[in-house]
């Protein structure tokens, strides 16, 4: 994968965008990449965090659309739609590590991200409508939830560009800090939530984001209930009981992940 890099270390796996001098445009094979790598994190069931982050200073600046004919147009938004239906799929926490900028479909993936740390010099568009074009990536579907659908319609129609304070103000990222210190930020963010509990969290996950796709309370609850269920029957919520009794630090399980969503 020239374009993509897979990164693993202590339970957190990495995937960076590797495409600099295009600012990691997404071009037809890396969509293709991002789609199956995030599928092979799923299915192996192995890894407990993942953080998604662009090459050289830049995190994502977008589909790159030279080249394309018109025969090419809906295979190539087949793509985009894959990749980012397989990130929204993942049951392991997943973070943004935001440079630069991260525009368009750039930005929609940071967004469907569960967390979202970006520098102070990062910068966020739905570009878009600059390009004639309308949003991608899970875009219309993502904004509405994080902001309320009048300001999903301002950032869309106008296109302006935000900065990370901005953003952050808007909930859309989740904390701002120097260039310098976004690495040991997002390890020591990765790191916590690998030492925590691998189902409790991926359950959670799916509660969090069950709640803004359109369920109702009862549906909510009864999905609650069988969560907790699962999680009170599993070993991590009885090393948390007997650390809390021993009045020491829990240390969860390690084992394969497969069935920690189940």
């Amino acid at each position: 994968m020239d374009s993509l890099r897979v990164e693993r270390n202590d339970g957190v796996v990495t995937v960076v965008m590797s495409r600099p001098e295009k600012k990691n445009a997404i071009d037809v094979p890396m969509w293709h990449e991002l789609a199956d790598t995030f599928l092979a994190i799923e299915r192996a069931g192995t890894d407990r965090v993942m953080v998604l982050t662009g090459d050289g200073g830049d995190f994502c600046s977008g589909s790159d659309l030279a080249g394309m004919k018109g025969d090419d147009k809906l295979a190539f938004m087949a793509d985009v739609s894959e990749a980012a239906r397989a990130l929204h799929a993942l049951t392991i926490p997943t973070i943004a590590k935001v440079d630069g900028v991260a525009v368009g479909a750039g930005w929609n993936l940071a967004l469907g991200c569960d967390l979202v740390v970006a520098t102070d010099r990062a910068r966020f568009s739905e570009i878009f409508v600059r390009r004639a074009l309308s949003l991608d990536a899970g875009g219309s579907w993502l904004l509405p939830k994080l902001v309320g659908l009048q300001k999903a319609k301002e950032i869309a129609f106008f296109g302006d560009i935000y900065s990370a304070r901005e953003a952050a103000d808007l909930g859309l990222v989740t904390k701002v800090v120097a260039p310098e210190e976004i690495d040991e930020n997002v390890a020591t963010m990765a790191t916590r939530l690998a030492a925590g509990p691998a189902r409790a969290l991926s359950l959670t996950k799916r509660l969090l984001d069950a709640s803004v796709e359109g369920g109702s309370l009862e549906q909510a609850l009864r999905a609650e209930s069988s969560a907790q269920v699962n999680n009170i029957g599993g070993p991590d919520a009885a090393e948390a009981k007997a650390a809390f009794l021993e009045k020491r630090q829990p240390v969860f399980g390690r084992g394969n992940l497969s069935n920690a969503s189940s």
